[in-house]
């Protein structure tokens, strides 16, 4: 359980901080990169079946890290828009 729990925070903060880098430049700090990471990784994973995508790219943490960045990206995207049309 603990194991499980520190991993999904080391996967979420490595998701967060490499979709920070591609979308705004920086990260978001060690919470913001987990929060955006662990986001991510629940976008990606119910988007990813919903259109019939298979992600086989690697395995275990790996895969879970690609995964998680790809919703983090679409994720930080979709704020990014939102906050332009806004302004």
């Amino acid at each position: 359980m603990l194991t499980a729990i520190i991993i999904t925070l080391v996967v979420g903060a490595i998701a967060g901080w490499l979709a920070g880098l591609v979308v705004n430049g920086t990260g978001f700090g060690l919470v913001g990169d987990i929060v955006i990471g662990i986001l991510g990784a629940l976008i990606a994973s119910f988007l990813f079946p919903y259109f019939g995508i298979a992600l086989t790219l690697g395995g275990g943490i790996l895969g879970a890290i690609i995964l998680a960045f790809i919703g983090a990206v679409i994720l930080l995207v979709v704020v990014k828009v939102i906050k332009n049309i806004a302004a």
